[in-house]
């Protein structure tokens, strides 16, 4: 396998993360008032930052480097440029009016909603300006954001036009969004085809990727996963993983590992059971905690493991 730095994707666009709603202003959190507060403070810190910008990227054209850098309004400023591209976290029909109206008033483009569980009463206006739509497939009610979500919003926005893709913000259900592409089928009778590009294609068209990944082309990197099933099906098990075209999962190798780590777990047992009966010391068993894997922790946790192998 290679790490992650090489699995990137060389010279592709880059992306920034906006939110709005509760976890912006965060007046319910409990933690004690800070700015913006209010929906409204929210949309003013928006207007604020980039008319910042564009007062930035004049002095820059006009002074050069005698203007103090600013990383964040560099930024910005790639925004307003079409060189940096923002994915927002949303909610609300009206915030997600109000960041449109504010990029319109401002000059700049919002390359996708994500969440957008109020997307359905939006879908026009998205489809209007350009803007993708990453939701979730049903959730709703878990808090007084969503509560006028409905299992039907991927297929409303997908119908009118709007580039639509499934998210998860849960670490388990992120690996088995097949599934979750299969509720569109369920809830709004959207054709098999399509309902698998809510979680393939249309992503990669989302993260302007395309080009590289999402569907089976020549030319693309070979990034291909084998089901034993319909993939929208929840009987379907992923049988080989391949990226760029190495087999990265293989349902019989796996099944060769498990039962040689069986056969080697019941031969420690019996070690133990063998050196208890003979007046062994005897000890405790330490568990390691719960581990949230992602890209990062997967390889400090190698080092670990890497680390733990010398000390034995």
């Amino acid at each position: 396998g290679k790490s992650p730095e090489e699995l990137k994707f060389a010279g592709a666009d880059g992306f920034i993360k906006f939110a709005l709603g509760e976890n912006v202003k965060q007046s319910n959190f409990g933690t004690g008032a800070r700015f913006p507060v209010t929906r409204m403070g929210v949309e003013q810190t928006f207007v604020d930052e980039f008319t910042r910008a564009k007062e930035y990227e004049k002095a820059m054209k006009v002074k050069g480097n005698s203007v103090r850098r600013d990383l964040e309004l560099d930024a910005i400023v790639e925004i307003l440029n079409n060189k940096r591209f923002i994915t927002c976290h949303s909610y609300v029909q009206s915030e997600i009016n109000m960041l449109i109206h504010v990029a319109d008033s401002l000059g700049f483009k919002i390359n996708t909603f994500t969440h957008i569980l109020e997307g359905y009463k939006v879908a026009d206006k998205m489809k209007a300006h350009g803007i993708a739509g990453s939701t979730f497939s049903d959730w709703w009610a878990y808090k007084n954001e969503v509560a006028e979500a409905i299992p039907y919003n991927g297929k409303i926005m997908h119908n009118v036009g709007v580039t639509t893709a499934f998210n998860s913000d849960d670490a388990e259900m992120a690996r088995h969004l097949n599934q979750e592409a299969g509720k569109s089928v369920l809830y709004g009778n959207v054709p098999e085809e399509d309902a698998l590009k809510f979680v393939t294609l249309n992503p990669a068209r989302i993260l302007h990727i395309d080009d590289k990944v999402g569907s089976l082309k020549p030319g693309k990197d070979a990034d291909v996963v084998i089901w034993t099933a319909n993939p929208l099906s929840i009987y379907a098990k992923a049988e080989k993983t391949f990226v760029d075209g190495v087999a990265y999962w293989d349902i019989e190798k796996d099944a060769q590992v498990i039962k040689a780590q069986q056969a080697e777990k019941a031969r420690l047992i019996q070690k133990m059971l063998e050196s208890k009966s003979k007046g062994g010391k005897m000890q405790r068993p330490m568990g390691d905690a719960p581990r949230l894997y992602n890209c990062e922790t997967l390889e400090n946790y190698s080092a670990e493991l890497t680390e733990k192998e010398h000390a034995h």
